[in-house]
């Protein structure tokens, strides 16, 4: 097994039926990894399952189960069945929806109350199910899609800016108590992305500011030193080294693939 190679290596993507989570299963199942993609539509989870099928050398080897993130009762019935058809899972990629676009003073508690489990309980709930299992083995990795929003907020993504540092801080915890037994926990911090959620965020600013789609787009790639937007596959091609063998010893990091949109120092 080279550095990079996932071969016999069992791995859940959540929210792998398009976007960032589609690339990222493709990047796993390219390293060798037997995938297992999950998400709410049964439908397009079974197109992206052919679609991962057509890179796999053999097409039992990726399987599609539906779940909603959000459902503590799903998400146990989704490792279970992965663990029945594919075996224990060595490789978690935690990746769900992004809550609305709101002011912080827009923002009810019916909001809070949808949003929490949407982006931010279903990560510690999935750790929780794979982890036994990963330090019982000595090898793991789990990698969190958040958003650079953890970093720096985005105007009107009050409940994204509030529940992805949470998402940060359950994880670096989480690294510092499982490194020793051979599990990496990591999350990688997407920019702005050609995917439907940035398509989702365009129309509610344009909502929200009276700004055409044109303007708005324009406006985050002028805030982008690289001048242009991501490729699902280049924060993919990310969250696949974090998976392999190669980055044992990178953990705890919380990684902006961004394009330089944060100015931050850290």
């Amino acid at each position: 097994m080279t550095n990079t190679d996932l071969t016999g290596r069992v791995a859940l993507v959540t929210g792998g039926s398009s976007g960032l989570g589609f690339a990222s299963a493709r990047a796993l199942v390219r390293r060798g990894a037997r995938v297992a993609i999950a998400s709410r539509s049964a439908e397009k989870l079974e197109r992206a399952r052919a679609d991962l099928s057509a890179d796999s050398a053999n097409v039992a080897e990726v399987i599609a189960v539906p779940a909603d993130v959000r459902d503590l009762e799903a998400l146990t019935r989704l490792v279970r069945e992965v663990e029945r058809q594919l075996g224990p899972v060595d490789v978690l990629v935690a990746n769900g929806g992004g809550p609305p676009a709101k002011p912080a003073v827009d923002v009810t508690e019916e909001d809070w109350q949808a949003a929490i489990p949407l982006a931010l309980l279903f990560v510690p709930r999935l750790c929780r199910l794979v982890l036994p299992g990963m330090r019982e083995r000595r090898w793991g990795r789990i990698v969190a899609i958040n958003s650079i929003s953890a970093r720096q907020p985005i105007p009107a993504l009050a409940l994204s800016n509030a529940l992805r540092p949470a998402v940060l801080g359950y994880l670096k915890t989480l690294s510092q108590e499982v490194g020793a037994d051979g599990v990496t926990v990591n999350a990688v911090l997407p920019g702005y992305t050609l995917t439907e959620r940035q398509e989702e965020l365009a129309n509610a600013t344009m909502a929200r500011t009276g700004k055409s789609r044109e303007e708005v787009v324009a406006g985050w790639i002028g805030d982008t030193p690289v001048g242009r937007m991501a490729q699902p596959e280049e924060i993919a091609a990310m969250v696949g080294f974090l998976c392999s063998p190669e980055a044992s010893y990178v953990t705890g990091q919380a990684i902006a693939v961004d394009g330089g949109r944060v100015k931050g120092l850290l």
